[in-house]
């Protein structure tokens, strides 16, 4: 399924020069104009020149402006959603505040659901399943999820490490081999501890994994693997809490594809598991 256009511009949005920024606001806030009109009658309304217009096409992918707009066309049924996610105003109320954050929540799941691909998911799995150690890094919030991904790990045969600590994370990715496998995680991408962590695996040999919502980012770069969420952003809500909803999702994936390749190892992990903290259960 080809990815959307409203998907295109949100994966490389901070890749995007300030007057590319606000094209492409533009476009995300006038989805319909912008199927229906000229280049020109939309380089006018942005004061800019055609030439620029038709530049950001290209840095989408399109072969000009022709092909942009026969594809915003082809999705005429999805441009509703194309609109950046209402945000919570003062006058709403408690319930309409929480149904506001949920209906964020499943905006992200499902644009982030629409950017998995088979053959990544598949490979990652088999990177992990065949790898001696896997490994989980991550900082800030994003550690939050490495360590969400470690607790689930550990439920299953792969021998699997993380620390909430920076420096003993550079100590652990220091010892990986080719043999080992790296998970990394980071919202933005440009985190320089992360990408020195990711440089730094990537000079070992092993594997990487990345998780994060910059396509374009240094750590995308970086990953042998990259999985990318999607988030809306808010005023009242950052956008890289968002995106872990979606982050957390792509590792329960991961996991799951895992346990199903290895049921018989994964099956005696978790009844170990399960053996031993049910010791101090009433």
């Amino acid at each position: 399924m080809a990815v959307s256009i409203r998907l295109q511009i949100k994966t490389m949005y901070n890749d995007f020069s300030p007057k590319e920024q606000a094209i492409a606001d533009y476009i995300l806030k006038n989805p319909s104009k912008v199927s229906h009109s000229s280049i020109s009658d939309l380089a006018n309304e942005l004061e800019i020149a055609d030439s620029t217009f038709f530049q950001f096409t290209k840095k989408l992918g399109y072969n000009g402006f022709k092909d942009f707009k026969l594809s915003m066309l082809m999705q005429e049924n999805d441009l509703p959603a194309i609109s950046i996610h209402e945000n919570i105003q003062k006058n709403d109320n408690e319930l309409t505040m929480a149904q506001k954050v949920f209906d964020s929540n499943i905006s992200t799941l499902t644009d982030t659901r629409k950017l998995l691909k088979e053959e990544d998911l598949k490979q990652a799995a088999n990177m992990i399943g065949s790898s001696q150690r896997l490994f989980l890094f991550g900082v800030g919030g994003s550690e939050i999820v490495a360590t969400d991904a470690y607790h689930k790990f550990l439920r299953t045969s792969i021998s699997v490490f993380h620390s909430t600590d920076y420096h003993i994370q550079l100590m652990e990715v220091s010892l990986l081999t080719k043999d080992d496998c790296a998970i990394i995680i980071s919202h933005t991408g440009r985190s320089k501890e992360t990408i020195y962590i990711a440089e730094s695996a990537k000079e070992t040999g092993a594997k990487i994994i990345v998780v994060t919502s910059q396509a374009n980012s240094p750590l995308a770069k970086l990953g042998d693997i990259v999985f990318i969420s999607i988030s809306e952003e808010t005023e009242f809500r950052s956008e890289a809490l968002a995106s872990r909803i979606a982050q957390l999702s792509i590792i329960d994936s991961l996991y799951v594809i895992l346990r199903f390749f290895n049921q018989k190892k994964s099956q005696d992990s978790i009844s170990k598991v399960r053996r031993v903290i049910s010791g101090i259960k009433e």
